[in-house]
């Protein structure tokens, strides 16, 4: 299939981030099609026609999404750029943001004018120093061009962009309490429904979109929605995906693909495996989805194939793993990141995120019994299907996958231990040893 760079056509320009680059090399010609000549309405149907679907995990379509927006209100309505990437594996975003800021810029434009948003925001991870420096300056160089501010190409609609810096935490990833942490509040998950886009920041309309979504209007406005639809797998899953490959691969990087390319293809162009190395397992989606193994090499690597496989695409994260990887301390480290990021708020999460690493570690050093392995699978299932946010509900598949796809490491360990058939006796302890 080939690499096919839309989104990172120009990320290798030194110069691209500087706003008279973009425009040499087409951008703010989107916008300019786009204001005043075509109604709102019209681009939201136009990008839902492209089946465009949301590129920061979830995968729901971007212009059904616009669509929930209430039509007929006198409230502000807000957009919110979603760039807290803190997934595990994720830099995608990262690397739009810091080599073609002004492409997220145009992006915003053409959301806010679709939804009717005057005011819309940047949450930015705060560790992204050069990124939120480039925001800023992108934010600054489109107001001075026009296309930022009052009157925007002479048009009524007027737009500001506020950049705003997260506090490092991974649930503000999550975008309830991305909007709680907006407001200036702890960046806990708000219950839903209601949604954003009736409720959302400061309890007005609210559309929040991933970079890499805003990133792909200005080319379905500029080439046409058949042209999309045309890239990928369609009917559902049209476009291209910044695949990102980390771990332990020759080549690690991102890489542009259609959606439904293989991953054996993926892995291939990142180099594959180091060398005297064979290829073991896979996160796909970043590490909150169950593990990919061999026998899935040839999965085409796309929504609907991966949701079949019981995994997920996610934001396309591939943490790749050798032979030389041990799988009880690859989980025993995934659930201590989990746990380490939990906010908290419910019960599920906070002790269930805990209970698995403290039965984790007790594995790890030997001590764990095969009764374990059940209380893990029924703390996971539990975390799985009662909790109040997506955070606990990501963190049990790559364990679970883990323990059974290689239970036999796990089942190693426990060996070890000369009490492994005995029931385990749990204790609250805090440090875990």
């Amino acid at each position: 299939m080939g690499e096919m760079r839309i989104l990172t056509e120009y990320i290798d320009n030194p110069n691209q981030s500087d706003i008279k680059t973009y425009e040499a090399n087409g951008g703010y010609q989107a916008i300019r099609k786009v204001i005043p000549k075509m109604e709102p309405e019209m681009l939201t149907q136009m990008v839902k026609q492209s089946e465009l679907r949301g590129r920061g995990g979830a995968g729901f379509s971007t212009g059904l999404k616009w669509s929930f927006i209430p039509k007929n209100t006198d409230q502000p309505k807000y957009l919110v750029c979603n760039a807290d990437e803190s997934e595990p594996g994720t830099f995608k975003d990262r690397l739009l943001i810091e080599h073609d800021p002004h492409q997220i810029i145009e992006g915003m434009i053409l959301a806010s004018y679709a939804i009717g948003a005057n005011l819309s925001f940047i949450y930015c991870r705060g560790e992204y120093f050069k990124g939120i420096e480039n925001l800023r300056r992108a934010v600054r160089q489109a107001k001075e061009a026009g296309y930022l501010g009052d009157h925007i190409l002479g048009s009524d609609f007027s737009l500001s962009i506020v950049v705003h810096p997260g506090a490092g935490a991974y649930i503000a990833g999550e975008e309830t309490a991305q909007l709680n942490s907006l407001e200036g509040y702890r960046a806990t998950p708000r219950l839903k429904p209601p949604f954003p886009a009736v409720s959302g920041l400061y309890n007005k309309p609210t559309i929040i979109n991933n970079v890499e979504t805003l990133c792909n209007l200005p080319h379905i406005v500029n080439k046409g929605v058949l042209w999309y639809q045309s890239i990928g797998k369609p009917p559902k899953d049209t476009g291209t995906k910044i695949f990102q490959v980390s771990g332990q691969i020759r080549k690690p990087g991102c890489y542009e693909f259609p959606l439904g390319v293989s991953l054996r293809e993926v892995l291939e162009t990142a180099g594959f495996m180091l060398p005297g190395r064979t290829f073991k397992a896979c996160y796909p989606g970043g590490s909150s989805c169950a593990l990919l193994t061999e026998k899935d090499l040839d999965i085409p690597m796309d929504f609907e194939s991966l949701a079949a496989r019981k995994s997920a695409l996610g934001t396309a994260s591939i943490i790749v793993l050798d032979d030389t990887a041990d799988m009880v301390k690859v989980a025993t480290r995934l659930m201590e990141f989990y746990q380490n990021e939990s906010c908290g708020k419910c019960t599920p999460c906070r002790e269930g995120t805990r209970w698995v690493v403290q039965i984790l570690t007790r594995i790890e050093n030997g001590k764990g019994t095969f009764e374990d392995l059940k209380v893990i699978e029924q703390v996971c299932q539990n975390m799985e299907t009662n909790s109040f946010c997506p955070l606990a509900v990501g963190a049990a598949p790559p364990i679970l996958s883990a323990m059974m796809e290689f239970r036999s490491e796990f089942e190693n360990y426990i060996r070890k231990n000369p009490n492994a058939n005995e029931y385990p006796k749990m204790r609250i302890a805090y440090p875990y040893k």
